[in-house]
C-alpha cells in the first residue's frame, strides 16, 4: 500500500465578528486552518488528518507550504514510513533547502508539524486506538527513537530519557484507567478574551465558576488601567479560590512585564503567560526573577526544542505551554514533554484556536500516562468555541477533560464544514453581506456558529 494523495485546504472561522480570541497583539483574529488529508490505495483504508493553525490573513502561504511536502509522502509504503516516524521526521526537518528556511522554525516547520501530525492520526487509527493510547503503549526504546536529540544531549541525552521512561513504566495501566474514570484537569480561557465588555466578562466568570473551572485565563497589555480593572471584576466574581491567570500575548518589552504585573498583583494572578517576545530566552529570565512570587508560562510560539531547552536551562518558566501545531508535531513534542520532565516542570498546554484542545488532550494524557505520572499543577487550556466542527470534539464537564476514546489524534473536521468554510469560495465567505479578510484585519466571527472555508485545494 501506498500514499496517493494529499489534499490541502484552506480553511477559516470569522471569529472576528464577535471578537473572539481577540488580545493585546491579535485584536481581531479569524481563527483557520490549513486543513490536509493523507489518503492511500488501501481499499477502504483509513485516512490522515492534520493541520497548522493560524488566525487568517496568510493562511493560503502556510496551506502552499504543506502542499510543498507532497513529493516526500506520494508513492512512498504506507507501512513503511508508518513504522519509521523518526526517521521520516528526520528527513524533512534535515533537509537542507528545507533547513534553510528556518532551520527549524516558521512555516516550513509547522507545515512538517501538520503532515507529521496526520500521519500519526493515520497511524492510531490503523491501530485503533485514540493517539493518546497509542503513544502510551509503546516501549521507551520505541519513544526514543521517535526523538532528535540533536542540540539537547547539554540538557537531556538519549540514556536519560529512557530512565525517565522506564521510570514510568510502573503504573501505566493503573493511570490509563484513572484517566478514563476521572479525566484530566481544564482551565477556561473563554471568559478572557480582550473584546469583551465588562459585563460579559462578568457573565462568563460565573458560567465558569459554575461550570467547575477552578482556573481561567484573561488576556491583558493593552491598557493597564483596563487590566486592573477586568482584573477586579474577574477576582470579585470569581472569589479568592479559583486561580487566575493573565496572557499578554508577547505585547511588552522586559521592564514593562515587570512593572505591568506589579500593578497587577495585588489581584493575585497566578500566571503571567508571553510576557515578551517568545525568541527572547534571557528576557524571559529576568521578568521570572522580577515578578516572582507570580509565575512566568510560555509556548505557544516557541519554534523549537532548542528554545524550550534554552528557558528550562534558564529556570526562565515555571510552565511548559506545548502547542501541537508550532513546533515540528508529536515527535517533536515528545521532546519536549521529556525536557520538562528531566528539569521537573509542569506542562500545561496552549490550546487556544481551532482544533488545537482537539490535539493537545491527547499530549497531556500520554505525558500523565507514560511521562511524568503525575496531574499535579498540570492543566490543558479549553476554549469554548469551533469544536463542532470535529468527527470527534473534546468532551469537558465540571472542569475535565474526558479522555478520548475514538481512534487517532481528534483532527478530523466534518465534511460539511470543510464544504462551508473553505476560503474564499465557501459559502460562509461567498454569501451576500458575509465579510471577508481586509487588509485592516476586520473578518468575521463568532463563537461555535463557524465561518468561513474556502475551497481550497491547493494547486498541484
Amino acid at each position: 500500500m501506498n500514499f496517493t494523495e494529499l489534499e490541502v485546504l484552506d480553511v477559516r472561522f470569522p471569529t472576528s465578528r464577535e471578537l473572539d480570541g481577540s488580545d493585546a497583539m491579535n485584536p481581531d483574529p479569524d481563527y483557520s486552518a490549513a486543513y490536509l488529508v493523507v489518503r492511500t490505495d488501501e481499499v477502504d483504508g483509513h485516512e490522515g488528518h492534520g493541520f497548522a493553525f493560524t488566525i487568517g490573513r496568510g493562511n493560503e502561504v502556510q496551506a502552499a507550504a504543506i502542499a510543498s511536502l507532497r513529493p516526500y509522502l506520494l508513492g512512498r509504503s504506507v507501512e513503511a514510513v508508518l513504522a519509521d516516524l523518526g526517521g521520516f521526521w528526520r528527513e524533512l526537518v534535515h533537509d537542507s533547502q528545507l533547513r534553510w528556511l528556518g532551520p527549524e522554525k516558521g512555516v516550513m516547520h509547522m507545515a512538517i508539524s501538520a503532515v507529521i501530525n496526520a500521519l500519526w492520526d493515520l497511524r492510531a487509527k490503523r491501530a485503533g486506538l485514540p493517539l493518546w493510547q497509542l503513544l502510551s503503549r509503546l516501549s521507551p526504546e520505541e519513544l526514543v527513537e521517535l526523538i532528535d536529540f540533536r542540540y539537547l544531549t547539554d540538557a537531556l541525552t538519549r540514556d536519560e530519557a529512557l530512565r525517565i521512561l522506564r521510570t514510568a513504566q510502573p503504573g501505566r495501566a493503573e493511570r490509563e484507567e484513572l484517566l478514563r474514570r476521572e479525566g484530566f484537569p481544564a482551565y477556561t480561557t473563554s471568559p478572557g478574551w480582550l473584546g469583551y465588555d465588562d459585563d460579559k466578562l462578568r457573565r462568563l466568570c460565573k458560567e465558569a465558576v459554575a461550570e467547575g473551572f477552578t482556573q481561567i485565563k484573561l488576556k491583558v497589555g493593552a491598557v493597564l488601567a483596563d487590566d486592573i480593572r477586568r482584573m477586579d471584576i474577574a477576582r470579585q466574581t470569581c472569589g479568592p479560590d479559583v486561580r487566575i491567570a493573565v496572557d499578554a500575548n508577547q505585547r511588552w518589552d522586559v521592564p514593562e512585564a515587570i512593572s505591568w504585573m506589579r500593578e497587577l498583583a495585588p489581584f493575585d494572578p497566578y500566571w503571567i503567560e508571553e510576557p515578551t517576545s517568545p525568541d527572547d530566552v534571557v528576557g524571559h529570565a529576568a521578568i521570572a526573577r522580577g515578578v516572582a512570587p507570580i509565575r512566568v508560562a510560555t509556548g505557544e510560539h516557541i519554534a523549537n526544542r532548542v528554545v524550550f531547552k534554552q528557558l528550562l536551562q534558564l529556570e526562565a518558566i515555571s510552565y511548559v505551554q506545548i502547542d501541537a501545531a508550532r513546533v515540528a508535531g508529536v515527535n517533536e513534542v515528545l521532546a519536549i514533554l521529556l525536557l520538562a520532565a528531566k528539569f521537573r516542570v509542569p506542562v500545561c498546554p496552549h490550546a487556544g484556536g481551532v482544533g488545537l484542545c482537539e490535539l493537545v488532550q491527547h499530549l497531556s494524557m500520554f505525558d500523565f500516562v507514560a511521562v511524568s505520572g503525575s496531574m499535579q499543577d498540570r492543566v490543558i487550556e479549553y476554549v469554548d468555541h469551533l469544536h463542532e466542527h470535529f468527527v470527534d470534539p473534546v468532551e469537558v464537564s465540571r472542569g475535565r477533560y474526558h479522555a478520548p476514546t475514538a481512534p487517532g489524534f481528534s483532527a478530523t473536521m466534518r465534511p460539511e464544514t470543510l464544504a462551508e468554510y473553505v476560503f474564499p469560495h465557501g459559502p460562509a465567505w461567498s454569501a451576500a453581506g458575509a465579510p471577508g479578510p481586509t487588509v485592516s484585519g476586520s473578518g468575521g466571527g463568532r463563537r461555535r456558529d463557524e465561518d468561513d472555508r474556502t475551497d481550497g485545494e491547493v494547486e498541484r
